[in-house]
């Protein structure tokens, strides 16, 4: 990965704005035409660096006010099937398997968002039903101190 590589990369984790074509306004940051920056992008893509481009939603300013990290103590063998079948879930939005902690046995993680304290209780008597799990912690957020997407390598001069 070359040094101008690293800055299309370093802009693209970042906001892209509202624009109708934020190709052409971080190409014209760069020094670079519009087509440059597609190219780089759909070689970064072919390469395996980017997945996808997504929105960041503002989860809690939008209407979810429930919301929570549920941590599972799932069997072993069973963390993969139990992590497919709660990321199917609409109201899930990651879930993970994690290292446990002599103290915290905890295996597979969600996180889940619901309109109501009331939702996220039905919300989460579903997943108690689809993952099987022997035991569970339900950690909600209280308030929001950062949320930001990943930067990736630094500023640029």
């Amino acid at each position: 990965m070359n040094t101008l590589d690293k800055k299309i990369i370093f802009h693209l984790s970042g906001d892209l704005g509202m624009s109708a074509r934020p190709y052409a306004e971080l190409a014209d940051k760069l020094g670079l035409t519009e087509g440059q920056v597609l190219e780089a992008v759909r070689r970064f893509q072919a390469q395996g660096w980017i997945r996808r481009f997504g929105a960041t939603l503002g989860h809690q300013k939008s209407g979810f006010k429930a919301n929570a990290m549920v941590a599972w103590l799932v069997e072993p063998e069973e963390i993969e099937a139990a992590g497919a079948r709660l990321a199917e879930l609409p109201f899930v939005s990651h879930c993970y398997q994690r290292r446990t902690a002599p103290a915290w046995p905890f295996n597979l993680y969600t996180m889940v968002h619901a309109d109501s304290p009331a939702s996220l209780g039905e919300f989460l008597a579903e997943m108690v039903e689809i993952c099987k799990a022997s035991d569970w912690r339900v950690l909600e957020s209280l308030k929001e101190l950062k949320k930001t997407s990943l930067r990736f390598f630094e500023a640029p001069e």
